[in-house]
């Protein structure tokens, strides 16, 4: 447990990075961000994650980028299981980040494979259905994270310079970020464990 609660954190920050590695955005980024508060910041980072993952499953132009996506994908998101159709289905956890301050409409929806009838073009992976983002409203934000159907855990940071900071850091010092209260992790221990994992594995996938 206490080498995957620390994982989380630094899966947001691997996911990240490799968003803004794919759209080669410059160093710049952050101090936008900064600049333009928690709404924007709640966009920027619904995209970048979109764009994270899909990096990280597209098959590019084949060969061994193609093997380690699909390897990736079946890792984190295929569950065998008997009872489902052809005996497997697809994870499919639901993730809120949000601050501990209301006034900054920092909040960003994350749903693993959403529509699993999407996950695939033919024969090859859409990069696009692995995951789902959206910033939402307080007010959306809260109804969200008080429903069990569409919230399995909650990530929260102190505010949006304990986001940046960790956006910013080339290796994260994430114990150090939860021992300083700076960000809280509520909701499913199943979810928990399982979105620590796919964060290693982001990150073996990017070092490798």
């Amino acid at each position: 447990m206490h080498a995957t609660i620390p994982a989380m954190p630094k899966g947001i920050h691997l996911i990240l990075q490799s968003g803004i590695q794919s759209a080669k955005i410059d160093s710049n980024l952050n101090d936008l961000l900064d600049l333009a508060g928690g709404k924007m910041l709640a966009e920027g980072m619904a995209i970048l994650v979109k764009l994270g993952f899909g990096f990280l499953i597209s098959e590019g132009l084949g060969g061994n980028k193609a093997e380690k996506a699909i390897s990736f994908f079946e890792d984190n998101f295929v569950i065998k299981d008997p009872n489902a159709e052809n005996g497997i289905r697809y994870y499919q956890g639901n993730f809120l980040i949000r601050t501990k301050k209301p006034d900054d409409q920092m909040n960003v929806w994350i749903r693993f494979c959403p529509d699993p009838s999407a996950l695939f073009m033919g024969q090859r992976l859409n990069p696009a259905a692995i995951v789902a983002t959206e910033a939402l409203s307080e007010a959306q934000a809260e109804e969200i994270e008080h429903d069990p159907q569409r919230c399995d855990l909650v990530i929260r940071f102190k505010d949006t310079q304990a986001i940046l900071g960790l956006v910013q850091r080339p290796d994260p010092e994430v114990v150090q970020l939860l021992l300083e209260n700076l960000v809280q992790i509520t909701g499913n221990f199943g979810h928990m464990f399982k979105f620590g994992s796919i964060g290693k594995s982001a990150q073996n996938f990017l070092e490798n």
